[in-house]
């Protein structure tokens, strides 16, 4: 079965993942725990699919309430037609707005998803961000960036303009496998790769609060007994590191 082999394409790349990423998911903890116990703001950003996981990080049961996802104009897919985020995301100086204008400053943290991390909207919000003091944490595909030219006037990829990168360990092309009687592969792995990483993460990051003696800013499912008052304890508690509400 097709199913079958990718289920078996993407638990290559999931243990590819565990062998290769977990020094680096714990320096992206590190910086996160530092930027957060300083009274700073954690910032998330994907365009198009790549969004996608800026989305799964915030506002939900198990995860971190300070995570702020940066949802531009343009960039996300309910945006119609959909075909217009693939100009957006070539947008030349864009991505120094969206820095400006979602106010991030010296001591946040900006963690970035692109897949390809060649365009030019990424790229400039890594390097805009860095100027003014950001940590830039880059989620991308090392093995697929390496082999494409930069659509940035600089010559670089996201992966060479920021501070620590988590590698998705994917293919060139994203997609992951062969059937019979077609050139194209299919069945990207980015995703699910990309948020067992980024959750990955919040499992560490929350681990370095209690390691520190605080209380981790989680959320749990409003659909269980008291969630809905854990839940508003923590939207007050850090509601100065709260952007989304």
């Amino acid at each position: 079965m097709y199913a079958n082999k990718y289920f078996s394409e993407l638990n290559k790349v999931l243990n590819k993942i565990q062998s290769t990423q977990l020094e680096n998911i714990k320096s992206a903890a590190n910086i996160i725990v530092e930027t957060s116990l300083n009274g700073r703001n954690i910032y998330a950003f994907g365009c198009n699919h790549a969004g996608l996981l800026a989305q799964e990080l915030f506002y939900r049961s198990g995860g971190l309430a300070i995570i702020n996802p940066i949802l531009a104009p343009g960039l996300a897919l309910d945006v119609f037609p959909v075909t217009l985020t693939t100009d957006m995301e070539r947008l030349e100086g864009y991505g120094e707005a969206i820095v400006t204008q979602f106010g991030l400053q010296k001591g946040d943290v900006l963690i970035i998803h692109s897949v390809s991390g060649r365009n030019n909207v990424t790229i400039d919000m890594a390097i805009k961000a860095r100027k003014l003091g950001v940590k830039v944490i880059s989620l991308t595909n090392l093995e697929y960036s390496s082999r494409v030219v930069s659509r940035h006037k600089s010559g670089k990829r996201l992966f060479e303009v920021s501070d620590l990168v988590l590698d998705n360990c994917g293919c060139l092309g994203d997609a992951a496998v062969e059937v019979d009687g077609l050139s194209q592969k299919v069945a990207p792995t980015s995703t699910a790769a990309g948020a067992a990483i980024l959750n990955a993460l919040v499992a560490e990051v929350v681990g370095l609060f209690v390691e520190k003696g605080h209380t981790p800013p989680v959320f749990i499912s409003s659909n269980v007994d008291a969630g809905d008052d854990h839940n508003e304890k923590m939207l007050k508690k850090y509601k100065m590191n709260i952007k989304y509400i």
